[in-house]
């Protein structure tokens, strides 16, 4: 099996994703997966689309993320890893699916206007 190269993204964080066949070895920014992401719900968002599919300790996966937060960023290693187990094996895709984890969350901070305090809220406004 040749190296598959996918790519995710949430909010500001993007994410890309080299797949070979392997032990199971996840790495986030030449760290391990469990070291970048200290947090338990973050690591359980990564190793979702192996669990789904039963195929945790099959592939190795290299992952160079950027921008964003934490959650953001592994959101986007989740989309970026199921793009990847859904181009080796068209067959798991519903149950992929089903999960909502091949939809790219299209989610985006709004930006601030000017003549305001935020992206909606306005200066206190005072009649006298």
């Amino acid at each position: 099996m040749e190296t598959i190269n996918t790519s995710g993204r949430r909010k500001a964080a993007v994410a890309r994703a080299y797949m070979t066949a392997g032990k199971g070895n996840v790495t986030v920014n030449k760290k391990d997966y469990k070291d970048f992401f200290p947090v338990p719900t973050l690591q359980y968002k990564i190793t979702q689309p192996f669990a789904i599919t039963e195929t945790l300790g099959k592939y190795d996966v290299k992952v160079n993320v950027d921008g964003g937060g934490i959650t953001g960023q592994a959101e986007a290693i989740r989309l970026a890893i199921t793009k990847a187990l859904i181009s080796i094996n068209e067959d798991w895709k519903p149950a992929l699916k089903a999960e909502g984890l091949t939809t790219r969350d299209p989610r985006e901070v709004e930006r601030k206007k000017p003549g305001q305090k935020k992206a909606r809220k306005k200066f206190q406004f005072s009649k006298r």
